[in-house]
């Protein structure tokens, strides 16, 4: 139990990749008070902890309405997160974990930013949403193993959380490069594990 749940939570927090969004944090947050992004973040980890629990609740429902079995959804799943950790490792911005040029030309405009772009699509963005199903379809009808999954959703918004409102220090402390660089090495962790789930999707697939 503990060993699945620190897979999830090294899952989860390479898909969000918390240390990511500090830089993109200040720089939509620049000229604003502190009240002003301590409230940003405070209401972005709000929404996009309700939105992926929310979404957690009726994965499962989704799944059996549109009749997509496990192994379909591992495969697929795990291509999405393929693309997105190719996003990271070339630092591309496609839509999938970060917000495109011309969102960020929006996001720029708003006065309110917690709901879009950071709740929606940075943190509880594509890749998450697909993680938590894919996180559903692994666990069963294991409502012990559920309540776990839901634990690791709500520690890994709280490490953004905590992330966004000590972003000043964190940034003083490895910079945009630095920043960058864990961007990549956490690319290549997702890469691997995104081919994991498509290798266990074709096996029961194919070869079961």
């Amino acid at each position: 139990m503990i060993e699945q749940l620190i897979k999830q939570f090294v899952v989860f927090f390479v898909v969000v990749e918390p240390i990511s969004l500090v830089p993109m944090f200040g720089a939509l947050t620049r000229g604003g008070s502190v009240r002003y992004r301590r409230k940003m973040a405070l209401k972005a980890a709000a929404l996009s902890a309700s939105i992926l629990v929310v979404f957690a609740l009726i994965g499962d429902y989704l799944m059996t309405t549109l009749s997509i079995t496990v192994e379909a959804f591992k495969i697929g799943g795990g291509a999405l997160l393929f693309m997105i950790a190719v996003d990271m490792v070339f630092a591309r911005h496609s839509g999938l974990r970060s917000t495109t040029v011309r969102e960020q030309e929006e996001a720029q405009y708003r006065e309110d930013i917690s709901v879009f772009p950071l709740a929606f699509p940075l943190i509880a963005g594509p890749g998450a949403l697909a993680t938590v199903l894919l996180m559903l379809g692994e666990m069963g009808d294991d409502h012990i193993a559920f309540l776990g999954m839901i634990a690791v959703i709500l520690a890994v918004v709280l490490v953004v959380l905590v992330l966004l409102l000590t972003t000043p220090y964190v940034m003083r402390l490895i910079g945009r490069s630095g920043a960058d660089v864990l961007a990549r090495l956490f690319g290549v962790v997702l890469a691997a594990l995104a081919s994991q789930y498509v290798i266990d999707g074709i096996r029961a697939t194919f070869l079961t």
